[in-house]
């Protein structure tokens, strides 16, 4: 057993040190066999007594990692693979999450933030996909390297300054395999078992599985209109220590909020103070409808590099590709990288060097400006049939830009048994208590997308919800009570 590595020096309880070890060789697939060892056996050949390997076995198999059978032992948990699982995106990772299935083919699919088909810019891609064969050849299906491949890297560095006024040197980058990667690379970097992180309130839900995959303690802090709750933000960073606060800036989701520029310089000061990082997870900044109101990003505020920016392209390029990136702390550096090494060695070199190219013809700029416009007509168009529906007692925030409207309801419908009548009417909507980080936590939410629908589909939609919500609705305890 000399793979483990225990030292009894250091305040870390052995268990603990045992489960850590045991779960990087699971993740990194290094165990020979699927059974691990005898209680007894490890036991002795650590010099540690049975409680320990006990307690940490039991803690991997409470994260997941491990399943035991009565008199047989235990064994690594494998995932079942299926050619009939149903496909899920990324950006319905909290639909999976919360266990709710996909929506079906028939549905109007108020659910996915994800764009539709004929807005990917395909000539366009398909240009920059067919230049780079001609001028690379072979050498397009390379390994890059391990951070990306070097001309895109300098080609975000100056996407980060040309929109956002960021800089960011092109060796500060890690090219990842969309936004999801970039969590879990961090979660990796980042936490130990029962470290503290602080998250918004209600937040991303693949946000939080990444986090609660290392076995890490979550505070959630309530989100206001102008941003989380910075009093109880400080109360809570004097009270827990946390390693690190993961927020969204711009359109945060699910919410849609966003945050002003005195809790934005609130942030960068406690983080400083404190000592800790702020993880900025940023998919949507870029969509802003009204033109005199550009979104900042936090990152282009940072000065002592606190700040670890996460950037996804797939709500706003192709979500196939797989395109996204972090920015890297000098102190951090190694670490993540071999994070992201043990994760997939390299993300797609054909396909970076594609969006490089993309990037570098200016093709970027042309299609953020006809994205804007399609999704500024749609969210006009929701808005306007919303405000419609205001004698039933809704209420939500306008924020101007984003893919969704976190819709408020009356404290008389019980949300989930909206979301039935809803699904059985095949309008898809997601219940705002996915998002939360304490699901006993009872909240009068839905979030509505327009991402994936078209004009006359948000219309129709909104109509099924005023069919349903004008009708007697049953509550909690199965009584029916009229909506207002």
């Amino acid at each position: 057993m000399n793979k483990f590595i225990l030292n009894k020096d250091i305040d870390t309880p052995l268990y603990i040190q045992l489960y850590e070890n045991f779960k990087v060789l699971i993740e990194e697939n290094q165990l020979e066999k699927e059974k691990l060892p005898s209680i007894r056996s490890l036991a002795k050949s650590l010099g540690v007594n049975n409680v320990t390997v006990v307690s940490a076995y039991k803690l991997l198999e409470k994260e997941g990692y491990v399943y035991s059978i009565k008199g047989s032992g235990t064994y690594i948990k494998k995932l079942p693979i299926s050619d009939d699982m149903p496909y899920l995106e990324e950006g319905d990772m909290e639909l999976m999450v919360s266990g709710i299935l996909p929506v079906s083919k028939d549905s109007i699919n108020f659910a996915s933030m994800s764009p539709t088909p004929d807005l990917f810019p395909i000539e366009e891609f398909k240009q920059a996909l067919v230049e780079v064969l001609d001028r690379d050849g072979g050498q397009a299906f390379l390994y890059p390297e391990i951070i990306g491949y070097e001309p895109l890297r300098e080609s975000i560095s100056k996407f980060l300054v040309e929109n956002y006024g960021t800089k960011v040197d092109k060796d500060q980058i890690l090219i990842t395999s969309g936004g999801q990667q970039g969590l879990d690379i961090i979660s990796k970097t980042l936490i130990n078992h029962g470290d503290c992180i602080l998250v918004e309130n209600p937040t991303y839900s693949g946000a939080l599985s990444a986090f609660k995959s290392r076995g890490a303690k979550i505070i959630g802090i309530p989100m206001n209109e102008d941003g989380i709750d910075i009093d109880l933000l400080k109360s809570y960073v004097k009270r827990y220590s946390p390693k690190f606060l993961y927020m969204m800036t711009n359109y945060q989701s699910p919410t849609t909020y966003s945050y002003s520029d005195d809790k934005k310089k609130e942030l960068l000061f406690l983080s400083k103070e404190h000592e800790f990082y702020i993880i900025e997870d940023d998919f949507l900044t870029d969509l802003s409808f009204d033109d005199n109101d550009k979104k900042s990003t936090l990152k282009s505020m940072d000065k002592h590099n606190q700040i670890i920016f996460i950037k996804s392209f797939s709500k706003i390029f192709m979500p196939g590709v797989r395109i996204g990136f972090i920015t890297l702390p000098n102190k951090l550096f190694k670490e993540i990288i071999k994070a992201k090494h043990t994760t997939d060695v390299s993300s797609s070199g054909y396909l970076q060097r594609a969006f490089d190219l993309y990037l570098r013809k200016g093709y970027w700029k042309s299609h953020i400006e006809k994205i804007k416009r399609v999704y500024s007509e749609k969210y006009n168009i929701m808005t306007r049939e919303l405000d419609k529906l205001n004698n039933y007692g809704i209420s939500y925030v306008k924020p101007n830009g984003g893919l969704s409207i976190w819709l408020k309801l009356p404290k008389e419908i019980d949300v989930l048994e909206l979301y039935k009548e809803c699904t059985e009417n095949n309008l898809a909507i997601v219940p705002g208590k996915v998002f939360f980080v304490d699901e006993s936590i009872y909240s009068n939410y839905i979030r509505l997308s327009f991402g994936a629908i078209n004009n006359d589909e948000i219309v129709e939609g909104l109509k099924i919800l005023e069919n349903i919500i004008s009708r007697p609705f049953k509550d909690k305890n199965n009584n029916y009570l009229p909506f207002i």
